[in-house]
């Protein structure tokens, strides 16, 4: 992982000495070897050990960069797996409605599941206030039309958090409806009211729902301005999104609550006979928003969508507060909306928002487009194609804007939008528009304030994380080792399905193949390659000491390179994070295997986590199966011992050794080396220097670690097998007193209540982001038993 307070990140660099070099040059003339990443120990036998295939095995003879066509591999397979995701969501969607009758238990689970995902989780206040914002002795009313007023209003949320934005009340023939008016997250309230310049009149749908007699409320989201923070440059939403997103919450989430807490109010009028009929309008990210609120509240009686229905598949490639872990395995927005059936849904195919987040600012790249016509047409489709299975009528109406791309808010959309809520309804023809009354001083720092108000109540719950993690493991019984071991397991299931999303595919055949690149007086280098699954290959260097007896067997010593960087980093040239701990360990007689993760190559391999996500994956469902493949290869091989295959990682391989040998059971210790660290506190925190909010890891946040696995938790998935870190006091990954107290857990589960006293240990040595290898060495040999 990059330290904020060094440029760790260099380190993983490969850095070539000149000797290297040279043979660098001799290979490209006999081939285009370099970019596999060869480094020969002499180069007159380069054609000789080229051909040297390790026994038992193939002969490798792919060219080129084998990291970069890993990574092109699992590319594809994540798009092959959304496809399997989708098709396998459409199955089960219509095994549920094809039984006989509308399944609402079901849909009740999918609702749940849906505010799961979205982090609509909290509870908001029971009797929100809703404020008109003046000051003192002025008139309450900001701004007025011919027919309404419109105040500035605040309302409450949490106990720490409220929405904020306009209320348009009408003076005369007011409709018994409540809009809740949601604007794209770039569009403000006094825009889409016409007090502000951007958006045509035409398309002003919460000015022109007030002029037909509805009250309207109008949110302030959080909008997309790129700011510098700190390290990078980052959305307003995006870096809610961080912190949010390990926390098991979304700014999306957030947000949705906002527009709850607001059908809340209306609900709560005292006089029954004034209660509003409450229905949900939005575009763009509003239009996302009122969907996703409808599904979960049966109190808005219809919901508008402009510029969002469609298909999600392609989510990932959209600015990154969109990301919704495992969203696609469950929901598309034909499913979200039979979430609201029998209550109407209006969809307008018309502009979208059109939104870049360039590449190197740090934050995560995405766009926005408008949905293609078809598109949403296929959508629509597909959620009446349900319904007819169910033998129901469909409750979608599509309104199309020009061909799809015309402005939103037309008013044939809002026609029939009205007529939903009152079928005597009518569309007013445009009025002129309002006019101010008088400042509103509390719109120059509204957005700044909603933001703070959100990071505060997102530091809030970070500091309450710990206790939640202790009621979730709560289940976990460590009055004996055997409890102990009995009561982890499903635990263990848990950290692989929900957190870290488990692959349901058989592994392929191994077929290794392999060439020897290595040839050194103690030890003999081959690079192998390993069939995963479905294209998926997992390779890396194996060290074979010279020196192994027939018929003996050895230890294994998996050694894991960090961000960036490759097997041979861990192998030669002394690299300053490294120092070439692998060659070390094969010298002392250690089997080693130095794996390639695929965390290399920037935007390439985030983008992996990118397509991951939405199918409830991670970059690790991929990386476990690849070392889960590993061991079992490196197993049968004839001089090692597969009960003595150990786990060494430094930073990103140290972010590995967490997170692997919990679900890899051959794996049997593990040593986090220059990683080890209070990790929820590292992504969520907004207050620490340390921070990855402040970092371009935009692939780093888990989505509700905070809520499950801590450091402490993953390591109690690796007890009662042997556990240390390796710790430099001047590793910028963390300070001293964090790693101290978030080991301390782990320290006290280990020998205070399974009296594992000698099983784990930390070794704090002065010194930077690097290999220290003098503790973690004992270690090794003193639990490998060599």
């Amino acid at each position: 992982m990059r330290s904020n307070r060094f440029e760790v990140a260099s380190m993983f660099r490969a850095r070539k000495p000149r000797f290297v070099s040279a043979i660098y040059g001799r290979l490209l003339v006999f081939g285009s070897l370099i970019g596999s990443g060869f480094v020969l120990g002499e180069p007159a036998q380069e054609a000789e050990n080229v051909a040297t295939a390790l026994p038992g095995t193939a002969p490798l003879t792919i060219e080129g960069d084998l990291a970069s066509q890993m990574i092109d591999a699992i590319d594809g397979f994540l798009d092959r797996e959304t496809a399997r995701t989708v098709a396998r969501r459409d199955r089960v969607w219509r095994e549920h409605v094809t039984s006989g009758q509308w399944p609402e238990e079901w849909i009740t689970s999918r609702k749940a599941r849906l505010a799961k995902i979205l982090g609509v989780t909290d509870p908001r206040v029971p009797s929100p206030r809703l404020s008109i914002l003046a000051p003192a002795g002025q008139d309450p009313v900001l701004a007025s039309g011919p027919t309404y007023d419109i105040y500035a209003v605040r309302w409450d949320v949490f106990s720490d958090v409220t929405g904020e934005g306009l209320l348009v009340v009408p003076r005369t023939n007011r409709s018994p409806a409540a809009v809740i008016a949601v604007p794209d997250a770039d569009v403000s309230p006094e825009t889409l009211v016409g007090l502000t310049p951007g958006v045509a009149s035409e398309s002003q749908f919460a000015r022109r729902l007030a002029e037909s007699g509805c009250t309207v409320l109008i949110p302030q989201l959080i909008p997309r301005e790129i700011t510098k923070r700190r390290n990078v440059s980052l959305t307003h939403r995006e870096y809610l999104y961080r912190p949010a997103y390990e926390l098991g919450r979304h700014i999306i989430g957030y947000e949705v609550q906002k527009i709850l807490a607001a059908v809340d109010y209306f609900a709560a009028q005292v006089d029954p006979g004034a209660k509003p009929t409450i229905a949900v309008m939005g575009w763009g990210e509003g239009g996302m928003l009122a969907l996703y609120a409808a599904a979960l509240d049966d109190r808005i009686a219809t919901v508008a969508v402009s510029g969002f229905f469609g298909p999600r598949e392609a989510t990932w490639s959209e600015p990154v507060d969109r990301n919704v872990f495992s969203l696609l395995k469950d929901f598309g927005c034909a499913e979200i909306s039979l979430l609201i059936h029998p209550r109407p849904v209006i969809v307008e195919a018309a502009r979208g928002p059109e939104v870049t987040v360039p590449k190197g600012l740090g934050g995560a790249p995405g766009s926005l487009s408008t949905p293609k016509l078809e598109e949403v047409q296929s959508e629509v489709a597909r959620a009446n194609d349900l319904l007819k299975l169910a033998h129901l009528p469909s409750h979608l109406t599509l309104m199309t804007s020009g061909d799809g791309r015309g402005p939103y808010g037309s008013e044939a959309f809002l026609r029939t939008f009205l007529h939903t809520l009152n079928p005597n309804s009518n569309l007013s023809a445009l009025a002129q528009g309002p006019q101010w009354r008088r400042e509103n001083p509390w719109q120059s720092d509204r957005v700044q304030r909603q933001i703070d108000e959100l990071d505060r109540h997102i530091q809030t719950f970070l500091e309450q994380s710990s206790d939640v993690r202790r009621q979730f493991w709560s289940r976990l019984d460590t009055s004996s080792l055997a409890k102990f071991t009995e009561t982890v397991e499903w635990y263990r299931r848990y950290f692989y399905d929900e957190i870290i999303g488990r692959i349901d595919l058989a592994l392929s055949a191994p077929n290794p193949r392999s060439r020897r690149v290595y040839e050194q007086p103690k030890w003999t280098g081959y690079e192998v390659v390993l069939d995963v699954f479905d294209g998926v290959f997992a390779y890396g260097i194996l060290l074979v000491p010279k020196d192994i007896r027939p018929g003996e067997r050895r230890p294994v010593v998996v050694c894991q390179h960090g961000l960036e960087g490759r097997p041979r980093d861990t192998i030669e040239g002394d690299h300053r994070a490294y120092h070439d701990f692998a060659a070390r360990l094969a010298e002392q007689g250690f089997v080693v295997f130095a794996p390639q993760n695929p965390y290399i190559f920037g935007d390439r391999f985030r983008t992996l986590q990118r397509k991951a996500n939405p199918i409830g994956k991670t970059l690790f469902s991929v990386i476990v199966p690849q070392h889960q493949q590993i061991v079992n290869w490196l197993s049968s091989l004839d001089f090692v011992d597969p009960t003595r295959i150990a786990f060494y990682g430094l930073s990103y391989g140290g972010k590995t050794a967490m997170r692997v040998p919990p679900l890899v059971p051959q794996y049997c210790l593990s040593i986090c080396s220059a990683d080890f660290n209070d990790w929820v506190w590292k992504n969520a925190s907004t207050r620490s220097n340390y921070s990855y909010v402040f970092t371009g890891e935009y692939e780093i946040f888990e989505f509700d670690l905070g809520e499950t696995f801590n450091y402490a938790e993953m390591a109690t998935l690796i007890a009662p097998r042997p556990f240390m870190v390796e710790r430099g006091h001047f590793d910028g990954v963390a300070p001293d007193e964090r790693v101290a107290y978030e080991y301390a857990k782990v320290r006290f589960l280990y020998e205070a209540l399974l009296g594992l006293t000698e099983k784990t240990e930390i070794e704090w040595f002065v010194g930077p982001h690097t290999i220290h290898g003098v503790g973690t060495f004992k270690f090794l040999h003193r639990h490998l038993g060599f």
